[in-house]
């Protein structure tokens, strides 16, 4: 069977770290090839109904309990050809959870406990299986890790789960063996397809999980590189010039973002997961982050700094690979019923195109982000298909349309906030019912606004290209 990972960067935001005490769990969704059309879509909760969740890239069937939360979702649209992948969401007990980061053993650890690439769970089914079953961050870890040892893994996952209170990242590297760090409330952490968790500590269940037998295989098996310590990095990690090219430069800038005055290096295989910045993160630092190019250094392949080769010599953050970048905050600032907020980019390249505010407890997708077509039908009003215009668009002519697009993302960023404050309160001292009555409506109404903006500026770069072709000739007026 074929497995398809996606390729993609993480960063987590714990609430004494954030600008306004949230807890931030934020990843681009990088798939194999650019063009992966996805949907957003709200699953109702289920009752009295035990069911089995099947992957359609491996002969994984997974069961399910007879009681299911509503959750969100992000699916394929072709879901026979790349499988479901829902990737990310909020259930209705205000429990966060984004996978996969796809991560990579090395052949040592794989040896002894090999993937189960046949019937194992993969990222296709991993939401499906987990997140409508669970109340908070840590039971999200406790309840995947019991699945991991009933099924095994298909592939090398790392998985975020989180709550108003903390941020848990689990990797699973072998068919059966995962560990899982909480992220300290004034700390960050930062990762790109590399197993990313250093030193575990044993003795602190409240801040690691792990599976059953883990130390035991380490040991048993002469896994352990270092005289000192459990490093699970080195002990499961690659560290090889594909991570170098590929993984180690994405954590080296965003650790130049957040702590400028430390040098690292973008090839430095020993990048640290989890550090403390230098200021509070803010909900703009983490989409810039994720939205970013390598900025300001010889790296970035929109930039002027650089050579050619050093333009293209490591992989971007942002991609046109991305389908969707989002952050998952939940904001203790605001009403109970509304302070879950899935932040979105869906279609275009995140560089160009908005974070949509979609509230976790609006229980009804909009059509214009459930029904997107596998192809481009510009009588559709699909929103993936419109911000991928967009971003076409803007990058095609990105000196003289760039300042347009960052006007246009300033001024939605400017509305959002005000749109999120306003609706959040008009939910305060409602029941869960009445309030995502307020928030459906309110979601219509922001999306209306989105779809009106970017239209307008679409008509108004169009029209500005056409003065920009090169088949053109300069005229005297007086012939």
């Amino acid at each position: 069977m074929e497995t398809r990972h996606s390729s993609c960067t993480t960063i987590l935001v714990g609430k004494k770290a954030s600008l306004d005490g949230s807890v931030m769990a934020a990843r681009n969704d990088d798939t194999f090839l650019p063009v992966t059309p996805q949907r957003y879509v709200v699953y109702p909760a289920y009752h009295n109904h035990p069911n089995q969740v099947k992957s359609y890239l491996n002969h994984f069937v997974g069961d399910r309990p007879a009681d299911g939360y509503r959750y969100q979702g992000v699916p394929n649209v072709e879901l026979t050809k790349e499988g479901v992948y829902d990737e990310n969401g909020f259930n209705e007990k205000n429990v966060a959870m984004s996978a996969t980061e796809s991560v990579y053993a090395n052949e040592r650890v794989l040896a002894f406990d090999p993937l189960n690439t046949e019937s194992g769970i993969n990222e296709d089914v991993i939401v499906a299986l987990t997140l409508p079953f669970i109340n908070s961050a840590k039971e999200g870890v406790q309840y995947l890790g019991q699945q991991v040892a009933k099924y095994g893994s298909a592939e090398g996952n790392g998985v975020i789960f989180a709550d108003k209170n903390e941020v848990w990242y689990m990797e699973i590297v072998t068919g059966h063996h995962w560990v899982a760090q909480r992220i300290p409330d004034d700390c960050y952490a930062l990762t790109g397809n590399r197993i990313a968790i250093q030193e575990v500590n044993f003795d602190d269940p409240a801040n690691f999980m792990w599976s059953d037998g883990i130390q035991a295989f380490v040991a048993d098996h002469h896994l352990n590189p270092d005289r000192k310590g459990w490093n699970f990095r080195r002990i499961f990690g690659t560290a090889d010039v594909f991570d170098q090219h590929y993984n180690t430069p994405r954590q080296w800038y965003g650790h130049k973002l957040f702590n400028p005055e430390l040098k690292f290096e973008p090839t430095d295989f020993d990048l640290p997961f989890v550090m403390k910045s230098d200021r509070l993160i803010s909900l703009e630092d983490v989409e810039y982050y994720l939205s970013s190019h390598y900025q300001n250094t010889p790296y970035d392949p929109l930039g002027h700094e650089g050579t050619e080769q050093e333009k293209h010599l490591y992989r971007p953050i942002s991609l046109n690979r991305t389908q969707n970048s989002h952050v998952l905050q939940i904001n203790p600032n605001l009403p109970e019923h509304a302070q879950t907020i899935m932040w979105m980019t869906f279609g275009g390249v995140p560089t160009f195109t908005p974070y949509l505010p979609l509230f976790g407890n609006a229980d009804e997708a909009d059509a214009r982000m459930r029904n997107t077509p596998v192809e481009l039908d510009l009588d559709n009003p699909s929103f993936y298909w419109l911000f991928n215009r967009l971003a076409v668009m803007v990058e095609a002519h990105h000196a003289e349309f760039a300042q347009a697009d960052l006007d246009y993302l300033k001024n939605l960023r400017q509305y959002f906030h005000t749109w999120v404050a306003q609706t959040a309160e008009k939910t305060a001292g409602m029941d869960a019912k009445a309030a995502t009555v307020v928030l459906n409506k309110a979601q219509t109404e922001m999306l209306d606004k989105v779809e009106h903006d970017t239209k307008q500026l679409l008509a108004k770069l169009i029209t500005q290209g056409i003065g920009l072709s090169k088949l053109t000739f300069k005229m005297d007026v007086n012939l």
